[in-house]
């Protein structure tokens, strides 16, 4: 017996279905909910508050958007950053920024934060993939709990903050640990450590 293959979402067909409440992204054409847990959610807001501060600080004209999607050149996914900082002078170049909160141009996004659950393979391999791809000037992996891959945060696996830096068409990827300052090419004078966001959240820290 030969099973019918379930036929995948556009991104186009995503966009017109998507509900006022709950948060999805589309990956690879198939729909995903979106369900951090608590704790992800407090590292999210932490960073939030942080760079919001900073913004204001230097007078940048940047944003943080409650909510936004970020569609990569397939057209069959659109990811749900938990930070996503905008440019707001690039989005005259936006065309679906008005009507659907969704961004297409990397230039448009100085900086990109995904904080990692259970499904790290996404972070680590497809968003920062198409992050790239997109030309996303600065992308930051966030792994609290030290789930990634032992080939992106090394052995033995623990907490790990990663700073993906494009350049010359590819990211650079630097890892930070501990009290060890992380380095931000976008955001050069803030002061933050990993050990800063695991205490602030209630991790204890050894």
């Amino acid at each position: 017996m030969v099973q019918a293959t379930p036929q995948l979402t556009t991104f186009d067909e995503f966009i017109a279905w998507y509900p006022e409440d709950g948060r999805y992204e589309l990956i690879n054409g198939r729909v995903c909910e979106v369900k951090p847990t608590g704790l992800h959610e407090q590292v999210g807001g932490y960073l939030n508050r942080r760079l919001s501060v900073e913004m204001d600080r230097l007078g940048l004209p940047y944003f943080i958007p409650k909510s936004c999607t970020v569609k990569p050149f397939s057209e069959q996914s659109g990811y749900l950053p938990d930070v996503v900082v905008v440019d707001q002078t690039k989005l005259a170049d936006e065309p679906r920024w008005q009507p659907e909160s969704t961004l297409m141009q990397g230039r448009s996004m100085p900086l990109v934060v995904e904080v990692v659950s259970t499904n790290w393979r996404d972070d680590y391999q497809r968003k920062a993939a198409d992050y790239e791809e997109m030309g996303i000037l600065e992308f930051w992996i966030v792994d609290y709990l030290g789930l990634g891959g032992r080939r992106y945060i090394g052995t033995p696996k623990q907490p790990t903050f990663s700073v993906y830096q494009w350049v010359d068409g590819e990211y650079q990827v630097a890892l930070f640990r501990g009290e060890t300052r992380i380095l931000s090419p976008t955001f050069s004078e803030l002061v933050l450590t990993l050990a800063q966001i695991l205490q602030h959240v209630g991790i204890k820290v050894d």
